[in-house]
């Protein structure tokens, strides 16, 4: 019989299943929206069930579509939202209040605390994170906070934590497990020994009862049994969902990048067996451990990629469809020098300047609605040279070439401003699910349907390259206009 990997990919706002063959290919492919709470300015919530209920109906539905039987299912691999923050009581499995997105802004007093304490430092070295509410440990430190009876009850080992991942495997297998690129996103992991913290986690007030044990990605993390999918299948695989990305791109080798499109941009850059640590204010990140040890990558992020699309077409209204951009964007040789800074959050890497605000700069009586919606497809693109620039610099090597995925890399005009600001390649794969492909990746490779990273190098394919076409000096022109409107959004939100 053919076999089959099932890999769950639970995201911020749906849980999808996609089930994948031993070539890699997707066979059928489920997936389930569900509800997002915003109780306060600044809070986001999910609720843990109804993440757990839509990511099991997903799965037995991609089952069902591809009409296959659930015992040639090889393994399961999670790829989750990565910083998001769930609590449970140990005994009864049972939800212990809301999940905390990474989205939520609630823990900043809390991270100027430790930062007044002096304990930044220890963070960024020990973690290669930055002190910041994104991260999921000052959120455990509010959770424990808002209740007395909370923090004993943790504290005697009845509470327990996990990122999404931990979750999901509670309900699959009954155990409290997690694997090393998600632990290295709560700010509670050293990345240079791959163990939790005692010393941050004692500085946080975080009982280390709470926290799961951390296996490698690629391993053994229980069995899911009939009663749910129709059979007993192992869970071979977890990864959070930027490094699932990065291994389904087949960025294997040190050098090897992807960038990922989508309400934001993820841009990482493999660094192998050893970490390096940022002087761009990127972040240091473990990439995954598949069997072998800990590898690396360095990761930026842009806050608003795609949601500048959305913005134009819901607030602005100048587009009826995300589509039309590139329409748009097309009907006009240039921006006619406007410059989109769409900083509507602040600004992340490498400026993490919360105090950016959004502004469109060089308008003239000649500007009309296509130079604006080109000028904001163009700001993804060079928001993400910024990130590479500075992954250039911290990383001391030349990048080749970008794999690129998420939804606007399907805009072709998009991709072709990005190469040529780059000034190098840029590879679209074959196969769009690249973040559930790593986490079939990580899975296959433990139960034995692939049986080398070798193979998985061979399963990825190119589907279109876009070739970086801009003389030099236009290329620098346009960036040294894009700095100066950066400079000038950045201004505008530091002004008295």
């Amino acid at each position: 019989m053919d076999t089959y990997i099932l890999a769950l990919d639970q995201g911020t706002t749906s849980s999808r299943a996609i089930l994948f063959d031993g070539a890699g290919r997707a066979v059928s492919v489920s997936q389930k929206p569900f509800s997002q709470f915003y109780p306060k300015p600044g809070w986001v919530e999910h609720d843990p069930l109804e993440i757990w209920s839509s990511q099991i109906w997903a799965a037995r539905d991609a089952i069902a579509a591809a009409r296959v039987s659930p015992s040639q299912i090889a393994g399961i691999g999670i790829a989750n939202q990565r910083e998001t923050a769930i609590f449970w009581d140990r005994k009864t499995g049972d939800p212990v209040g809301p999940a905390i997105v990474w989205q939520d802004r609630r823990t900043a007093e809390i991270c100027r605390r430790l930062s007044a304490e002096g304990l930044e430092k220890t963070v960024v070295e020990r973690t290669g994170l930055l002190l910041d509410p994104y991260f999921s440990s000052t959120k455990i430190m509010w959770f424990l906070e808002s209740d007395a009876g909370i923090r004993a009850r943790a504290m005697g080992g009845d509470i327990c934590f996990g990122t999404v991942d931990t979750w999901l495997l509670s309900k699959l297998t009954g155990r409290h497990l997690t694997d090393p690129s998600n632990a290295s996103r709560t700010m509670l992991f050293d990345i240079h020994k791959g163990e939790w913290d005692p010393e941050l986690a004692s500085a946080m007030g975080v009982p280390l009862a709470m926290l799961p044990r951390v296996c490698p990605s690629s391993s053994d993390f229980g069995v899911a049994p009939s009663s749910l999918l129709g059979a007993d299948i192992p869970v071979r695989g977890v990864l959070g969902d930027q490094q699932a990305a990065l291994l389904g791109q087949a960025c294997l080798e040190p050098g090897d990048v992807k960038v990922t499109y989508g309400t934001g941009c993820f841009c990482l850059l493999a660094t192998g067996t050893k970490p390096v640590a940022s002087r761009n204010r990127l972040l240091t990140t473990v990439a995954w451990d598949l069997g072998t040890g800990l590898e690396y990558a360095l990761e930026g992020s842009v806050f608003i990629g795609g949601a500048v699309v959305q913005w134009l077409r819901d607030e602005l209204r100048i587009l009826s469809s995300a589509a039309e951009s590139e329409t748009m964007s097309r009907a006009v040789p240039d921006t006619a020098g406007v410059y989109f800074v769409p900083a509507f959050v602040g600004m992340g890497a490498p400026y993490w300047d919360p105090d950016a605000r959004g502004s469109i700069l060089g308008i003239t009586r000649g500007t009309g609605q296509e130079h604006i919606v080109r000028a904001g497809l163009e700001s993804i693109a060079f928001q993400t040279r910024d990130l590479v620039d500075a992954m250039q610099r911290d990383a001391g090597r030349s990048i080749r070439s970008v794999r690129v995925d998420g939804g606007a890399s399907t805009n072709a005009f998009l991709m072709q401003f990005q190469s040529d600001i780059l000034g190098v390649p840029l590879v679209r794969p074959r196969t769009f699910e690249t973040t559930a492909l790593g986490a079939a990746f990580a899975a296959g490779l433990a139960a034995g349907v692939w049986e080398s990273r070798e193979r998985l190098s061979s399963i990825w394919q190119s589907d279109v390259i876009f070739e970086p076409a801009m003389p030099d000096v236009v290329r620098g022109s346009l960036v040294e206009g894009w700095n100066a409107a950066v400079q000038a959004a950045r201004s505008f939100g530091r002004r008295a």
